[in-house]
This record gives C-alpha cells, sequence and structure tokens, in this order.
C-alpha cells in the first residue's frame, strides 16, 4: 500500500517536474530571443508559428522573433533580384510596419515589445537597403558572399579616375545655380548608365562585373552627397 502510495507521489512530483523546467525553458528562450523551430516562445505550441510571413503564433496570437535565416528579399517579398519594383517594394514596407512597429506593442509583454523593436529595425534596413540600386547591388554581391571594403581604390582604370578627378574640380569651382544643375544631371545619368550596366551584369551572373561597376557607382554616390551638402549646407 505504501509502496504504491510513494510511487504516485513520485509520478505526481515529475509531472510537476516537467512542466516547471518545460515553462524555465521558454521563458529561457524568450529573453534571449531564442525559439525552436516550429515552436512559440510564449505558449509553447508545436508548429504554432503561423504560416504565411510567420510573426505571430496561431495559437496565442504572440508575436515571435525575426528568423535570423531570412534574407531582405524573402523578408519584403522580393526575388532575389536586382531589378525591383519600388511602388511594391513600399506597400510591403507600409503593411510590416502596420504589423510590427513598436507603437502597435505599448501594451504587450516586454518580451513582445522587444521583438517588435528587432522586426522594425529589420523591415527599415531591408526597406532602404533594397530601395537603393547601389546598396542593393552590393546587398545582393553579399548573399554570394563577395564585399566591396571601404577605401577601394579603382586605380587600374586611369580614365575613370580622370573623369572623377573633373568632376570634382567643376563641382569645387561651380559659383551659379545653372553650374550645379549641369554636374547634377551629369551625375545622374552616369548613375543611371552603370544602374542599367549592374542589372545586365546579374542577370548573365557576371558578379565580377557587378562588384567593378558597383565600385564606380560608389564614386558617383559620394559625389552625389557633395552635391546634396552645396545645396543644402549645414
Amino acid at each position: 500500500m505504501w509502496g504504491c502510495r510513494a510511487r504516485a507521489l513520485v509520478c505526481v512530483w515529475e509531472v510537476r517536474l516537467a512542466g516547471f523546467l518545460g515553462r524555465r525553458l521558454l521563458s529561457s528562450n524568450a529573453a534571449s530571443g531564442k525559439s525552436n523551430a516550429g515552436q512559440c516562445w510564449n505558449c509553447g505550441s508545436a508548429g504554432g508559428v503561423e504560416s504565411g510571413d510567420g510573426f505571430f503564433c496561431e495559437h496565442c496570437r504572440a508575436l515571435q522573433p525575426p528568423d535570423p535565416t531570412r534574407d531582405y528579399f524573402s523578408l519584403m517579398n522580393c526575388h532575389r533580384s536586382f531589378r525591383v519594383d519600388v511602388m511594391k517594394l513600399q506597400h510591403r514596407y507600409q503593411q510590416l510596419q502596420r504589423l510590427v512597429h513598436p507603437d502597435f506593442f505599448s501594451q504587450k509583454s516586454q518580451t513582445e515589445k522587444h521583438f517588435s523593436e528587432k522586426h522594425s529595425t529589420l523591415v527599415n534596413d531591408a526597406y532602404k537597403t533594397l530601395q537603393a540600386p547601389l546598396s542593393r547591388g552590393l546587398y545582393l554581391l553579399k548573399l554570394q558572399g563577395i564585399e566591396i571594403p571601404e577605401g577601394t581604390d579603382y586605380g587600374r582604370d586611369s580614365q575613370f579616375l580622370m573623369e572623377i578627378m573633373e568632376i570634382n574640380e567643376k563641382l569645387a569651382d561651380a559659383q551659379s545655380e545653372a553650374a550645379m544643375e549641369e554636374i547634377e544631371s551629369t551625375v545622374r545619368a552616369k548613375q543611371k548608365e552603370f544602374t542599367d550596366g549592374v542589372n545586365r551584369a546579374f542577370e548573365q551572373g557576371d558578379f565580377e562585373k557587378a562588384k567593378e561597376i558597383l565600385t564606380k557607382m560608389k564614386y558617383f554616390s559620394n559625389i552625389e552627397e557633395k552635391i546634396k551638402l552645396s545645396k543644402n549646407p549645414l
């Protein structure tokens, strides 16, 4: 009789201990921003993460942590391509911010507030990166394991460097709005030419060519920043 009661007590304590450890694990995962694949950090439902965007648990509707394996193109519902529909990108950005912006989680738990901030930052970074041709191209190269270090010199093309020097000299000597607009028009045309060239390079899978053109685009991007500063001095 006493043996049966002892075994029963052991079983009860095992169940309680398992429940306690399970809650500790969920709490620990939530605090560290981790979650088991397909398992909600809040309610522990296996396979509970909503299909599709995967932002919320389909059982308790808790916001889930960002997926670290997801790239910007996947997040913004874009094909992994240099050619991007900017209007669709903007629509997706607005859609995601309505879902995950911290303002909508002010009454939620600290964990969900933390996740919403991480999601919102990630969405902002993805939008800014994919919106501009230069940063989009550099990100595509990065996904291929190719990066252009800051300060990379394009000394192999002396004609290109002469062109950059001439434009910088014109910019330094520009005394009128008309002269500034002429320089701005030249730079805009060159960036359009480069953008078309990068698009062709990516379509052909020629990543070295894309890298070469993007390096040149970085030079002209620096000139664009100088023009902005000249027109709107601090």
